[in-house]
């Protein structure tokens, strides 16, 4: 795993040079030795303002730039963008802003689930710290719960002016995805070609039971959605040509150079030179490495400019020099250590690995897409043959809990990286997701008052 891009500002040749076979060795360039492995989480978060509850904008003694700069105290660089401070790096970690101020932390490649959990308490803690006096607090959802898409605010960064022009086009909730929806995620390494095929494909076959292991996003404006995870239903209507569950992954053959093909048919959004994000909403990356892009004429790629391209693809695994995934709406601290305790299980343990192909090997194509359709909706309760995805789920975690134990990765108290799935455990034992017990409350001694969530659900 590595921390944030490094990239060497090295040109691509065009494809009659090269430039294909050197876009595929930068994928491979990813793999190392298992004992090399590492773990690195994300999660966002929602803003609110805790005495309007309304989520704060960028500017302002309460906003979102100032919290930023209250962060600097704990050893946090300053990262700016046109004079304003708009992320944070610190060591192999940094804080950065979703479109409408959700803020991200991306932590460093870590060794142990143990170190995930506390280098997100310890972020949680310094983001309290700052935040309390400045009357904010932090939610951990999948989708924003009260506001409306026009209550949301931007965030002054090229890149999103961009994709906030062009997600009309392509979509009818790319705009919310964008400013109403927040995830967690974990980044996995691979050994070599061999293994990221096959990671990939037990990854996103079982994709969608993480979606139901982790749904928690049942609000849409202050009253119940139809869904479990608005979040990942938004996913279906955003972009067609950069999301989805990326069926040539089962196909014979795949491999980086199938990827890479992949990549390169996906629109561009940008390209960010001297400081400035250009526009090439729509433009091919191919034409890019012909020297013939209309946005930016006569000029060619760099390896930087692959690297920012392979971010503006959003499928539900994302393969960089690792494996991103994709499926879980964010939720509580506890839930940030069980997603990537869940996928680390699953695939850095072999024998869990190879337990966890055999569950998904025989699902047809129809089966993969009748889950990541019906699950955002459904959740466990879905029909899966002659059960339920609650069966599938209990299972998955089964593997991954002895994938977790034959690591033996130890805290100090002695417990092993499982402990970290109890979270999900409770959940497939009620057969309730997160959403689930939300709405139980929101009908119950919520009475339809979907407020109480900001108080009894914030960090």
């Amino acid at each position: 795993m590595s921390g944030p891009s490094q990239v060497k500002d090295l040109e691509i040749p065009d494809v009659k040079g090269g430039g294909r076979a050197v876009l595929i060795d930068y994928l491979a360039s990813g793999a190392r030795p298992e004992s090399d492995w590492k773990i690195g989480t994300e999660h966002e978060k929602f803003g609110f303002r805790t005495d309007d509850l309304r989520p704060p904008t960028f500017d302002g003694e309460r906003g979102i730039e100032a919290l930023l700069k209250g962060l600097v105290q704990f050893g946090w660089a300053p990262v700016e963008e046109n004079g304003r401070v708009i992320a944070l790096t610190r060591d192999q970690a940094s804080v950065s802003l979703e479109p409408a101020g959700q803020l991200e932390l991306s932590g460093a490649p870590l060794a142990t689930l143990h170190d995930t959990c506390v280098e997100a308490a310890t972020h949680l803690r310094e983001v309290r710290t700052v935040a309390e006096p400045m009357g904010l607090g932090f939610l951990g959802m999948g989708f924003q719960p009260k506001w409306r898409r026009e209550d949301m605010p931007w965030m002054p960064k090229g890149r999103y002016k961009i994709m906030r022009d062009y997600m009309p086009k392509v979509g009818q909730l790319g705009l919310d995805m964008m400013t109403r929806t927040s995830t967690v995620q974990v980044n996995l390494d691979v050994l070599d070609e061999a293994d990221m095929v096959k990671k990939f494909r037990v990854s996103l076959a079982l994709q969608p039971i993480a979606t139901a292991l982790f749904a928690d996003s049942p609000f849409l404006e202050g009253r119940p959605n139809g869904y479990l995870s608005y979040r990942s239903h938004i996913w279906t209507d955003t972009d067609p040509d950069r999301t989805g569950l990326l069926d040539f992954v089962f196909e014979d053959g795949f491999g980086y150079e199938r990827y890479v093909d992949y990549l390169l048919d996906v629109p561009m959004y940008f390209v960010y030179r001297d400081g400035r994000y250009i526009d090439a909403s729509g433009q091919s990356f191919r034409d890019f490495m012909d020297g013939r892009l209309p946005a930016y004429p006569d000029q060619r790629p760099t390896l930087k400019d692959w690297a920012d391209h392979s971010t503006t693809a959003f499928p539900e695994v994302r393969l960089k020099k690792y494996l991103e995934m994709r499926g879980a709406d964010s939720g509580p601290w506890n839930r940030i250590c069980a997603l990537s305790a869940f996928w680390v299980g699953l695939l850095y343990d072999a024998e869990a690995l190879d337990a966890a192909w055999d569950l998904v090997l025989d699902f047809t194509p129809e089966e993969r897409h009748a889950l990541r359709d019906g699950v955002p909706r459904h959740g466990f309760q879905l029909p899966f043959r002659d059960g339920k995805v609650l069966e599938l789920a209990r299972r998955a975690l089964e593997i991954s809990a002895h994938g977790l134990k034959r690591r033996g990765r130890l805290n100090g108290n002695g417990a092993d990286e499982s402990i970290y799935l109890e979270p999900l455990m409770e959940f497939v034992a009620m057969g309730k997701s997160p959403a689930e017990r939300k709405l139980e409350l929101f009908h119950g001694e919520w009475d339809g008052n979907v407020d109480r969530v900001f108080r009894e659900f914030a960090y």
